[in-house]
């Protein structure tokens, strides 16, 4: 029998990963920007974060952070590559999984291909602290599985009114068909403080009265500011670029909020992100 000294070590389970889908009722709401910039904020805390573009059909997540991707999403759901081969590193050491731009068959996935994408997260072996999704607009079916995959979905909403109805029925279809009951939501582009919680307020009272059972949590407001356009224009997350801007200090606000939620202590019965690491956990503890 060989000695304890010989016997080869067990290497201690990944731990349990949060993940927050970022999402908005229709394009135009900055959803993207949030995304990467809450990501870049967050890996620049000392989170070890992964940010996966989940805009299956019109990708941009590498283009606004200057990265070049060999492999994209396309190519793992091709068969030509693995999941761990996608991943590329951004600013702030993020970790980030590009999609395609483009590639219609990519917007046209059957609901079985979406969780199927959810669950090649399973088998990746990084260790990481969060996972921030950004999902396409709308309220198509990968939509809605990437925000029910995710224990928590972001709603991102500007003071106009179609991005106040897109959002209401965005909450109201992830509440009603995925059992989404708790939504965050980031008032973007405002012109103050009181405008983003009067912009919270207002969609909440509305889910409120017709939605019934769903909470709206407000993490806060992100301002119209030149230095994001410029750090836009030049493919920088802003957080990075112009630290010192207005809405890179909001951006900032929101992800320190962020990281002090705490990791999930165990699945929720459906399509979930890192579900096996949840089950492992369970047995260990």
């Amino acid at each position: 029998m060989p000695s304890p000294e010989l016997l080869p070590m067990s290497s201690p389970p990944f731990q349990p990963v949060r993940t927050l889908a970022v999402t908005g009722g229709k394009g135009g709401v900055g959803k993207t920007n949030v995304s990467a910039n809450l990501a870049v904020a967050l890996s620049g805390m000392g989170q070890r974060t992964l940010l996966l573009d989940a805009d299956l059909g019109l990708a941009n997540v590498d283009v606004l952070l200057g990265l070049s991707p060999k492999h994209t999403l396309a190519d793992l759901v091709a068969g030509r590559c693995e999941l761990d081969e996608i991943i590329l590193e951004g600013p702030n050491g993020v970790l980030v999984v590009p999609a395609a731009s483009g590639r219609r068959h990519m917007a046209e996935l059957r609901p079985a291909e979406h969780a199927g994408l959810v669950n090649v997260f399973n088998d990746l072996q990084r260790d990481l602290d969060l996972l921030v999704v950004d999902t396409a607009a709308g309220i198509t079916d990968s939509v809605l599985t990437f925000c029910q995959a995710a224990q928590d979905a972001l709603v991102v909403v500007c003071d106009e009114p179609a991005s106040i109805t897109d959002a209401y029925a965005l909450i109201k279809v992830l509440a009603r068909e995925r059992g989404v009951d708790r939504v965050q939501v980031v008032a973007n582009m405002v012109r103050s403080p009181q405008e983003g919680r009067n912009l919270h307020d207002k969609l909440s009272r509305v889910c409120e009265r017709f939605i019934g059972d769903v909470s709206l949590n407000y993490l806060g407001a992100v301002p119209q500011c030149d230095w994001l356009r410029m750090a836009v224009q030049r493919q920088q997350a802003v957080v990075a670029a112009y630290p010192g801007s207005p809405s890179a200090r909001a951006l900032m606000e929101i992800a320190q909020r962020i990281s002090r939620w705490q990791a999930p202590t165990a699945p929720r019965g459906h399509v979930e992100f890192f579900v096996e690491r949840m089950l492992r956990q369970g047995a260990v503890a």
